[in-house]
Formats: structure tokens, C-alpha cells, sequence
């Protein structure tokens, strides 16, 4: 699988993600619930576009690649954390069990990518 790819799905992803709330909280919440902290909520919303434009814009140099697949690994990680830990609390809604899964899906991805070594000749 090719990492520059994967990046790019999953920039998109993470910028239309962190975009919905921030341009439309009101239906952002019809579907995941009321938010009593608007500002935490548009905070968080900020740094996942962040992370989604900067993983769109991953330079097919050496490095770019590693670079990503850090960042890539290290968003889905910590949402795919708070989804398994917080729905079950009743924290947060059943619904976002469906962004757990989209995230155990871009840990899959880059796990399919293999190791990267940050050379051109050795991605996989």
C-alpha cells in the first residue's frame, strides 16, 4: 500500500472531520450529541483539520512519508482511545463507535504501508 496514499485519504478525512463542527456545530451534534464545552469542542475540531492538512500536504520526499505515518498513527491512536474509553462511560454517544472504527481502519492502513525508513528506496 502506498503511504503517500494513505496520507491523503486520511488528511481528508481529518480535515472534513475537524471542518463539520467547526462550520456547522449544530448538525455536528444532531449526530454525536449535544457538547457543553463549545470551546473544547472547536478546539479539538482545530487540531484534527491541523493534522488533516498537514497530512494532505505529506511531500513525496524522504521523510515526508515517516513524517505522515507518525502523525497519521499518532491522530488515530489517541481518537480510537477516547472512543473505546468514553462511549462505554456514556461520556459520549454509541455513534461515535463508528469514528473507533474508522480509526482501527487508517491503524490498519498504515500498518499494511510497513515500515517506513524515511528513504525513497525502502517504503514499502
Amino acid at each position: 500500500m502506498n503511504p503517500l496514499y494513505v496520507a491523503r485519504a486520511q488528511g481528508l478525512f481529518n480535515l472534513v472531520g475537524g471542518g463539520w463542527p467547526l462550520l456547522h456545530l449544530r448538525s455536528f451534534e444532531w449526530v454525536f450529541g449535544r457538547k457543553t464545552e463549545h470551546w473544547l469542542q472547536r478546539t479539538t475540531a482545530g487540531l484534527l483539520a491541523t493534522s488533516g492538512w498537514a497530512l494532505l500536504r505529506t511531500p513525496a520526499v524522504p521523510g515526508g512519508p515517516a513524517q505522515a505515518r507518525r502523525t497519521g498513527v499518532g491522530t488515530a491512536v489517541t481518537l480510537l482511545a477516547v472512543d473505546l474509553v468514553y462511549v462505554p462511560r456514556g461520556r459520549i454517544r454509541p455513534t461515535y463507535l463508528l469514528d473507533a472504527a474508522m480509526q482501527a481502519g487508517w491503524l490498519t492502513a498504515w500498518w499494511r504501508c510497513g515500515r517506513l525508513s524515511g528513504h525513497r528506496g525502502k517504503e514499502r
